[in-house]
């Protein structure tokens, strides 16, 4: 029987969350979006959402989108503790939970965060099997009438953890990209079959765009679009950067909609590299 200190795990929390803060502001993080606006930092940013990724790239939000207004749900296992303490110190709400421990009561705790914050999920976690999405996004999408936002992630040749998910570890300056899907509007009070055709195209798309992104971080090459993600300090940090100059960039926007997704829009085709 495994004996927990809660006071230990915080402070294995806190020195966690130094590290992957130090760690991670040595990468080179790029970004191409579908519609910039969904970024919770963006200054026209508006209306809370549900952004989804898979449970191996969780180091990327962690390290750049604390204190942004964002709550994430953790499982209640034994080795979620020390990072629920970790996302709590990088500046994330959480809700402990999962389909097999504590489901109903974390549903409840996210709808109530909903009102005023937003949720992010990684829909394959806590235990697997890896890239293959649960039910629970799209449940929230069609209830609470949130809109998804799905966070293809990928790093360059990162180290690879021997767990179910084959956790990513970024290599110290390392190219680290993300592609941003549109907000995606699904349909309200989904049956039992309608969440599950949404579930199916929802994973598909997912699993694209994070290919799309982990090719991208292989090949160094430029993105049409691409912009410096912006990086969210502590609250005791000043903010160096202009964030409607950092989240824009050059072209954003300057897409249209080419291929029919899960919901009521359209998602661009495939961003061009050069």
């Amino acid at each position: 029987m495994k004996i927990r200190l809660p006071l230990l795990d915080r402070l294995a929390g806190l020195v966690c969350a130094s590290l992957v803060r130090s760690w991670m502001s040595t990468t080179d993080l790029r970004v191409a979006y579908y519609d910039p606006t969904v970024d919770p930092v963006h200054p026209d940013w508006s209306g809370q959402k549900i952004y989804v990724f898979w449970h191996e790239y969780i180091l990327l939000p962690l390290a750049v989108r604390g204190h942004s207004n964002l709550v994430m749900l953790l499982s209640q296992h034994h080795d979620a503790e020390i990072l629920s303490h970790v996302a709590g110190f990088l500046g994330f709400g959480t809700v402990r939970g999962s389909t097999s421990r504590g489901g109903a009561a974390a549903l409840r705790a996210m709808l109530r965060h909903s009102a005023h914050m937003n949720l992010t999920i990684t829909p394959d976690g806590p235990r697997g099997p890896r890239r293959v999405l649960a039910p629970g996004p799209i449940y929230l999408a069609s209830k609470l009438q949130m809109p998804l936002v799905l966070l293809g992630l990928g790093c360059d040749r990162p180290w690879r953890a021997k767990s179910w998910d084959r956790f990513a570890i970024p290599r110290p300056y390392s190219r680290m990209r993300a592609v941003v899907s549109p907000a995606l509007h699904l349909p309200a009070n989904l049956d039992r079959q309608g969440l599950e055709h949404y579930r199916q195209s929802t994973e598909t798309l997912l699993n694209r765009l994070t290919l799309e992104a982990e090719a991208w971080a292989e090949s160094g090459t430029r993105k049409v679009g691409e912009a410096a993600a912006l990086r969210i300090p502590s609250p005791h940090q000043p903010r160096r950067r202009d964030p409607a100059h950092a989240l824009r960039g050059p072209h954003s926007g300057s897409l249209r909609p080419a291929l029919p997704v899960v919901a009521g829009g359209q998602l661009p085709a495939e961003r061009a590299t050069t």
